[in-house]
């Protein structure tokens, strides 16, 4: 028996206030109950919008205009409104922090069962349900403002599920989860769209761990769907036109000129052994390549001056709460002018709170943090530096044009892309020049938040340029291809202590989670990091072109 439709747009349109321009242009899409949908598209595509117009939040609460229909679950967003919607289904937007109401965890999650009116024994098993399946139960009595980006993202996807919802929409739900959580995430919705039949639909930028679950994936171009199909056909389409919209493992077998277009790791892997490529794993304390090979693979943007002071100095830096808990414990760090380094780790490893130390916002409990110059820092909420009715009213438009931007001058900032918000305010507080001098130390939680794949190549540049200026930089992220490719240095942070501070070949090649896809495909071979690494190392093999 065919499945009833889930959701449904007929010729739907959708212009932002004060825009000329069709955020979503006609979009004509039907998708069935049970179905599992990932929305790909660069930034600025159209993929948040279509997330909110399916919820029902635009226009009615966004404003603008729209045109067309669309139904959820047979209800009208358009009579029904977001409040009718949320009825059938759960909304995960892409700033969480702006979602949760409640003072703890517990109290976040027992809310949208206690608006249906649950019994007090159905609320407490429903939210220890939920928690157990989003890993937060050890959470529940902490206050949500003391949770990291990605523990209150976790949360946001815990409300959203607690009432079972016929549909969950999400929007970049792995943005802010260490790749522990993402992979749990992503085996989670997985199960839930298998076993109770929940209609999923994500708007992703990090395709390779939602694409092995997905039926379909639309992408999305200037508003209107440029590609309806299944993972692998997506796959070859954005491979042959739009390399932005792919996986590292797509783009590893485009550059080895091999046929096979992988969905997986798994796949991948597979794929190889059909050729004859077996990869040797590095032994963890094994030198992972040949000097020639390091200097290819390390140390990218590195400037390093020896005599030159210390850009950052942490000595013994402990951050300790009120109510007992040790944020940071003992944090001894060094980094050098020219210096690129990646703080990765866990959600509630410490990462951003070391940051805040390192920016001055924080006072240390014991030990201390010194900088010799100017600190840009941008945080896991770039929306907050941006406080205007106009985007050109946050930043000046040179910075826009910089940046790539100056033709959204006149939007208001709420109506940006993550991505676009994400190089405005990056834009801003690294800017230097009229009597303003350049950073020595540029601070950067999470600056791929909702970007691209070509945005974050313009991020890498940006790193470059400071790094090549004398600046020392410390990326706080959870996107290995990141840290490879930015940072000859990777910090891996545990419960508030450094766990490895070492090359990042080293740290990148040897984990299971904590290392890049084409490291995990090749099991660190090489030490190659990155696609086009990873083929010449294939290449040399006998493997492809």
């Amino acid at each position: 028996m065919e499945r009833r439709v889930a959701i449904e747009l007929t010729d739907f349109s959708y212009k932002h206030p004060d825009s000329s321009r069709k955020a979503l242009d006609g979009i004509n899409l039907s998708i069935r109950e049970g179905e599992f949908v990932v929305i790909a598209g660069e930034s600025g595509a159209g993929k948040s919008t279509l997330v909110r117009a399916i919820a029902g939040l635009a226009p009615a609460f966004d404003g603008g205009t729209a045109a067309g229909s669309i139904v959820v679950c047979g209800l009208n967003t358009r009579d029904n409104g977001p409040a009718g919607i949320a009825r059938v289904c759960g909304t995960v937007l892409q700033d969480p922090e702006r979602q949760v109401v409640m003072n703890t965890v517990r109290a976040e999650l027992a809310l949208p069962l206690e608006s249906r009116g649950n019994s007090d024994a159905s609320t407490a098993r429903g939210v220890e349900e939920v928690a157990l399946l989003l890993g937060i139960g050890d959470l529940l009595d902490r206050r949500l403002q003391d949770l990291s980006g990605g523990e209150l993202q976790r949360v946001s996807i815990a409300a959203a599920l607690a009432v079972r919802p016929a549909v969950l929409l999400l929007d970049e739900p792995t943005s802010q989860l260490d790749p522990v959580a993402a992979d749990d995430l992503a085996w989670s919705l997985r199960r839930l769209n298998e076993e109770q039949g929940i209609t999923v639909v994500v708007a992703e930028q990090r395709l390779e761990r939602l694409l092995p679950a997905a039926d379909r994936v639309l992408a999305l171009a200037d508003g209107a769907i440029a590609c309806d199909a299944g993972p692998e056909e997506f796959l070859r389409w954005g491979s042959a036109g739009a390399g932005s919209l792919s996986t590292p493992a797509a783009r590893l077998f485009v550059a080895s000129g091999l046929a096979d277009c992988p969905i997986s790791v798994k796949e991948a892997r597979a794929s190889l052994a059909r050729q004859g490529f077996t990869a040797v794993s590095p032994e963890p304390e094994e030198t992972l390549a040949s000097g020639s090979q390091r200097s290819r693979l390390v140390g990218r943007f590195s400037r390093k001056d020896p005599g030159a002071d210390a850009a950052l100095s942490i000595s013994g830096l402990w951050d300790e709460r009120p109510d007992g808990r040790a944020i940071l414990k003992g944090i001894d760090l060094t980094v050098e002018p020219g210096e690129v380094i990646a703080l990765m780790g866990r959600n509630g490893a410490g990462k951003s709170t070391l940051l805040r130390h390192a920016a001055g916002l924080l006072k240390p409990s014991r030990g201390k943090a010194a900088v010799s110059g100017r600190v840009a820092y941008l945080s896991q909420t770039p929306g907050a530096y941006l406080a205007g009715e106009r985007l050109g009213d946050c930043v000046p438009i040179e910075l826009l044009e910089e940046a790539g931007l100056a033709g959204l001058a006149d939007r208001h900032p709420r109506d940006l892309s993550g991505g676009e918000v994400q190089r405005a305010a990056l834009a801003l507080v690294t800017a230097s020049g009229s009597g303003v001098e350049p950073p020595a130390l540029v601070l950067l939680d999470e600056p791929t938040r909702g970007m691209d794949m070509g945005n974050a190549e313009g991020l890498l540049a940006r790193i470059s340029y400071h790094a090549s200026q004398g600046a020392a930089v410390v990326v706080a992220t959870h996107d290995p291809e990141l840290a490879a490719a930015a940072a000859q240095r990777t910090v891996l942070m545990g419960e508030g202590t450094l766990l490895v501070d070492a090359r990042s070949v080293d740290v990148l090649t040897g984990g299971w989670y904590f290392a890049t896809e084409t490291a995990r495909i090749l099991d660190g071979a090489g030490g190659a990091l990155l696609p086009q690494q990873g083929a010449d190392l294939l290449a040399a093999a006998g493997v492809g072109r």
